[in-house]
């Protein structure tokens, strides 16, 4: 019992029952032991752990990025195994992204969940759709492509725009590995001491992951408790019924890349998927993410430098799955046709605007609403599924992070690494 107790997986779990039930004591919509007005007070005190562990890895998060995926491309040794890397991974995560689309549209479409909220439920939308439509107002697609190229690593960082650094580290570890070993070395040394100072700080914030898990979810749990679960519970259902189906197809190539079976991978990746569901962030994962495809998965580090730091940035399959149930669950609550040109197009925007999505909190709702505008649907359908989207953005994280460790592992069986 005492080895379990000191278990990582163990520590969160235990932190996640707990907040649910000390939120749910607290919740105006559930066992309301205090008022409402009280409990709101409280909340964000008792996630205050939680935003610090956030903060903690958020800091970090770019200069982690950047030195190893350098190091990741500079461990490849040679351009001919960088350019095999890429030449499987990036057609591979446009795939995979496109499954997690087909699968999110035929599930949506079938199980039909917009027949079952009620009208009560649709005329209380009018909340959020003046805070959404401000967020997007000034998104463009064109300026979006442009943002990637890091012009102002100032601006990049302002914006949490993290795919930028990801394409500067993949630009600075291509033009290294063409120096000399002599010109090279400097930077290498400072990335990898970027790298060693990126990991003890993340080692710090771990210690404090079992109480952030807490604070996060009982925080949740206070503000959304039952109502908002069991007006959208249909919802809900469909959307995580499409997150086990491309759990099941992770499962698939997992088993065909390594003969791994189902179970066995899962328990290999337990405490990876319990932290991205307890933050909802692929970013802060990320470097538990790379010791457990390392250690537990003995993924070479010229793989899992590369592969995981990219997958957190453009390989978000549960997002995309997610966003394309959403914007079809909502053209059903309105009433909006879809052709089956409309839904090829929505299928599209969908596979574009998941990949980059920044890997944090709540930023889905944002590409969601770009999303409904291309399909002319209303945004106020936006604040229907407000209420719900935290707790279905727990569990997307942890698909997206499932993802980039298949991924891991299919690329290190294709480019015959045993």
């Amino acid at each position: 019992m005492k080895k379990l107790i000191k278990r990582l997986w163990f520590q969160v779990i235990l932190g996640m029952i707990l907040g649910v039930c000390f939120g749910l004591l607290l919740s105006p919509s559930a066992f309301a032991l205090v008022s409402s007005e009280t409990a709101f007070k409280i909340a964000p005190w008792i996630a205050l752990i939680g935003n610090i562990f956030l903060a903690l890895i958020k800091m970090i998060v770019i200069p982690l990025v950047v030195s190893s995926i350098i190091l990741g491309i500079m461990s490849a040794k040679n351009v001919e195994t960088l350019k095999k890397l890429g030449f499987y991974i990036f057609p591979y995560f446009i795939l995979t992204t496109f499954v997690a689309v087909i699968l999110g549209i035929i599930n949506t479409t079938i199980i039909n969940p917009g027949s079952y909220v009620s009208k009560d439920v649709i005329a209380q939308m009018n909340l959020a759709n003046t805070q959404v439509t401000k967020t997007i107002e000034n998104i463009s697609i064109p300026d979006m492509i442009v943002d990637l190229i890091p012009v102002s690593i100032a601006k990049a960082e302002l914006a949490g725009n993290i795919l930028a650094f990801v394409i500067l580290a993949i630009f600075i570890g291509v033009a290294l590995l063409n120096l000399k070993v002599e010109e090279s070395k400097p930077l290498v040394d400072l990335s990898k001491s970027l790298q060693a100072f990126s990991m003890k700080i993340v080692e710090w914030a771990m210690k404090l992951a079992p109480y952030a898990v807490f604070g996060l979810i009982c925080n949740i749990t206070i503000k959304i408790g039952f109502q908002a679960i069991s007006s959208m519970f249909m919802y809900i259902l469909t959307v995580l019924f499409g997150l086990v189906l491309l759990l099941g197809f992770y499962l698939i190539i997992v088993y065909f890349s390594s003969k791994m079976k189902p179970f066995e991978f899962l328990g290999k990746i337990k405490e990876v998927q319990l932290m991205a569901f307890s933050t909802s962030s692929s970013a802060a994962v990320m470097p538990l993410s790379i010791k457990t495809a390392e250690n537990n998965l003995e993924i070479p580090p010229t793989i899992s430098k590369f592969v995981i730091p990219l997958g957190a940035t453009i390989n978000m399959d549960g997002t995309a799955l997610y966003q394309v149930s959403a914007a079809i669950f909502l053209t059903q609550l309105f009433g909006i046709e879809l052709s089956f040109f409309e839904l090829i197009v929505l299928a599209i925007t969908t596979v574009g605007a998941s990949i980059g999505t920044p890997s944090t909190p709540g930023v889905g709702i944002v590409i969601l609403a770009t999303i409904l505008q291309s399909i002319g649907v209303p945004l106020e359908g936006i604040a229907l599924i407000l209420g719900v989207d935290r707790i279905l953005d727990m569990c997307r994280t942890t698909i997206n992070v499932t993802g980039d460790l298949t991924a891991s592992l299919f690329i290190k069986r294709v480019l015959g690494i045993k």
